[in-house]
């Protein structure tokens, strides 16, 4: 309970939302892998409503979309983005047996670079924070100045999974690791709103809202194809991965059938495992940080929405973070509008 506030906030009226207009915003951008397309859309609903962003934090994918949005290069990123379909994910993944990630990387991050050129963080037109982890001196790092392409690659880059940035002695990776949204770093810049977009939320009634039940039964030719480089990796980081029989890869894409319940435990690759494991870290860290620093506004992109890689599902991402967003921004409105008519005693 929270004294005498409405546990469901009405939702805002016309002129309530015109309110909204020029307030200026805060923006954190949690990671959680391809979901964070969701944060395209919340911006865009933003923007829609007039309300200016002087200051983005961002980890991993955040930190990825944030970093475009402040050079200016959004628009060509979402069109990019949206391009991709499955085949097109699988080229940019450059396997390798060599570097201390299982993909280095270098094929996503020239797109990046094309986009953003050599741009430094301190010339962007707002205060950016990208933030990583350093595994050499066990603590959080903010990039708040310097190359944003090399503050984008540090907190993008997953253990084991994507090649650090060796840095001066530093071992750089994805900030998720230690602060999944990374509400502090905006705290300074005073705006009238703090807007945190949470890609880790558990919501079991999501499915049904939005259908997603059923189209998580539908299978797609892609999800063979990616299974097979989830193998691949897991082979990188357990050569013993090569002896399961079991494993989803055994037979052709073309004949993937829908597995069995009582067989759906014998599919989980040591990726899987791996990654599962830092989403339920990262999920803990979350509800952490938000009881330390609550936002005023809070976006919640339930987990289920996409498997962390499905980064071919950009269109329905990016619409499904502007929906969320919508709906946080009218609730916070409208909750203002009816804690100013208790208090004015109308």
């Amino acid at each position: 309970m929270h004294g005498d506030r409405e546990t469901t906030p009405p939702r805002a009226k016309p002129e309530m939302r015109d309110a909204l207009a020029n307030k200026t915003v805060a923006l954190v951008l949690g990671s959680g892998g391809a979901r964070g397309y969701a944060h395209i859309g919340v911006i865009e609903a933003l923007q829609a409503r007039g309300m200016k962003v002087i200051a983005i934090a961002g980890c991993s994918m955040g930190a990825l979309i944030g970093g475009v949005y402040a050079a200016g290069q959004l628009a060509p990123f979402k069109a990019w983005a949206e391009s991709l379909k499955g085949m097109d994910i699988l080229r940019l993944l450059d396997l390798s047996l060599a570097s201390p990630g299982a993909i280095r990387g270098e094929k996503v991050f020239s797109v990046v670079r094309e986009l953003i050129g050599q741009v430094r963080i301190e010339d962007l037109p707002l205060d950016y924070t990208a933030v990583a982890t350093d595994l050499s001196r066990y603590k959080e790092v903010w990039f708040q100045n310097g190359s944003l392409e090399k503050a984008i690659r540090a907190s993008t880059a997953i253990p084991s999974l994507i090649t650090p940035v060796m840095e001066n002695g530093r071992v750089l990776v994805d900030g998720g690791l230690l602060n999944p949204l990374p509400i502090i770093p905006v705290v300074s810049a005073h705006a009238d709103l703090i807007v945190a977009v949470n890609l880790s939320h558990y919501d079991h009634a999501f499915e049904e809202r939005f259908g997603l039940r059923e189209k998580a039964r539908s299978r797609r030719e892609f999800e063979a194809w990616i299974e097979s480089v989830k193998q691949k990796a897991s082979e990188l980081f357990d050569f013993d991965a090569l002896d399961e029989p079991e494993s989803v890869v055994t037979a052709p894409a073309a004949e993937e059938q829908e597995p069995e319940p009582d067989t759906v435990h014998r599919l989980l690759t040591k990726f899987d495992i791996m990654n599962m494991s830092f989403e339920t870290m990262q999920s803990a860290l979350t509800q952490y940080k938000l009881a330390g620093y609550p936002p005023d506004v809070l976006i919640n992109v339930p987990k289920a929405v996409c498997k962390t890689f499905d980064y071919h599902k950009a269109p329905e991402l990016i619409e499904l973070g502007r929906r969320l967003a919508d709906e946080a921004l009218d609730q916070w409105a409208g909750q203002e509008q009816a804690d100013a008519t208790r208090a004015s005693g109308v």
